[in-house]
């Protein structure tokens, strides 16, 4: 930014002073000074170094960039960016591996981001997303080239509406911000509203902003997806009559959401205690671009020491300061209609392989055919459960 603030003084004082661009880059700095000591303009300005280009730096600059990972992350206010922030920290090895967080868009343009934008290898987003790069934006072999490393948290649908809007048809015709395009809130939220055939007059402000046109009667309701709490609803003095509008579970929502609830623990300044707010929420995932290992390798070593490093050190993430929902989490995790990145479920298979070689599996064999003498599909189920169980504790 700086260096941005002072290449435009340079060209500005270029023209006010009849200069060229490189005399006004020398003379800029010590101008601004000298004006602001009140001594006008000096008659000599110091030189600018030229920028630096020993073997030694450059040598410096392939190593700073020979491990470091670009990770799309989200909204300022939204949920994604915390848990990105989260990864950049626990992962952090120095030269061995840097992990950058990157303020984007959200869910939607998360990917975008992952398929197009230079220097971004992971993501996080939505489970609900790929379907919209599949099957509206049709992008060639959308499911071969994103994958999935693991599951992460569920991501809740926010209805937030004025004092006189009491049910999800009160909302018809009127105005419902969808946060920005390219949030989980726009495509999520549109969507819901889509198949309860709820026409609305969609807007599409920051959330931030659009709470502040509800506030004046502009908008109806804002539309919000995000892990609970989230600062935007928990820290907000609520207006009078302002609440969270309940979104009831059907056989519409089967495919990519689950039931979910939003209760006074999360949001104590709108939910009295006791109840609490019916609605769906979608699970979250941490994204990776399918790198070729012979086309790309380059890039691909690099996502693979990002998740070898992320394995090691996965129990640090559960652990405070980081996100509490990180404890919810099972990197084992599969997530319908994705496929795991390779070199995420080779780890997993090595990790299930050590957990079931140290177990008895005769004597838990003996145990299901205890609990379950006169069903063998029953005994077979138990005995997986239990290997499964056996798994998830290792």
């Amino acid at each position: 930014m700086r260096a941005l603030f002072v290449g435009a003084g340079t060209l500005l004082i270029s023209g006010l002073l009849g200069l060229a661009p490189a005399q006004a880059q020398q003379q800029t700095l010590p101008f601004v000074i000298a004006q602001a000591q009140g001594k006008g303009v000096p008659k000599r300005a110091l030189p600018v170094p030229p920028k630096p280009t020993s073997q030694d730096e450059n040598e410096r600059a392939s190593v700073i960039n020979n491990w470091t990972i670009g990770l799309a992350g989200g909204l300022l206010e939204g949920t994604f960016v915390a848990y990105a922030a989260d990864l950049g920290r626990a992962l952090d090895d120095g030269d061995n591996l840097r992990v950058i967080p990157m303020i984007t868009y959200g869910a939607v343009g998360n990917v975008s981001d992952l398929i197009y934008l230079k220097g971004v290898d992971f993501a996080i987003t939505y489970a609900d997303v790929l379907d919209h790069y599949k099957n509206v934006l049709k992008i060639p072999n959308i499911e071969k080239r994103v994958n999935y490393v693991m599951p992460m948290f569920q991501g809740e649908l926010h209805i937030y509406v004025r004092p006189e809007i009491n049910t999800l048809e009160d909302l018809r015709g009127k105005k419902v911000n969808f946060n920005t395009v390219g949030s989980a809130a726009n495509y999520t939220g549109g969507i819901v509203f889509d198949r309860l055939g709820l026409q609305v007059e969609r807007t599409y402000l920051n959330n931030a902003i659009a709470l502040e046109e509800m506030k004046k009667g502009e908008i109806a309701a804002v539309i919000h997806v995000v892990g609970k709490p989230n600062a935007l609803f928990s820290k907000i003095n609520p207006e009078p009559g302002f609440k969270l509008l309940p979104l009831e579970f059907s056989e519409k929502f089967e495919d990519y959401y689950v039931p979910a609830e939003l209760t006074h623990a999360d949001y104590p300044n709108l939910i009295p205690k006791g109840q609490s707010v019916s609605t769906i929420s979608v699970m979250a995932l941490l994204a990776v671009f399918n790198w070729s290992p012979n086309v790309n390798g380059d890039r691909y070593r690099r996502c693979v020491r990002f998740i070898e490093y992320l394995f090691e050190r996965f129990e640090k993430l559960r652990q405070p300061p980081y996100q509490p929902k990180w404890r919810e989490m099972n990197i084992a995790g599969t997530i319908p209609g994705w496929t795991r990145f390779p070199a995420a479920q080779e780890l997993i298979d090595k990790a299930h392989a050590t957990a079931t070689s140290s177990i008895d599996t005769s004597l838990a064999r003996t145990q299901a055919a205890k609990a379950a003498p006169l069903d063998p599909a029953e005994q077979d189920r138990l005995f997986r459960q239990f290997l499964e169980w056996s798994k998830q504790r290792r």
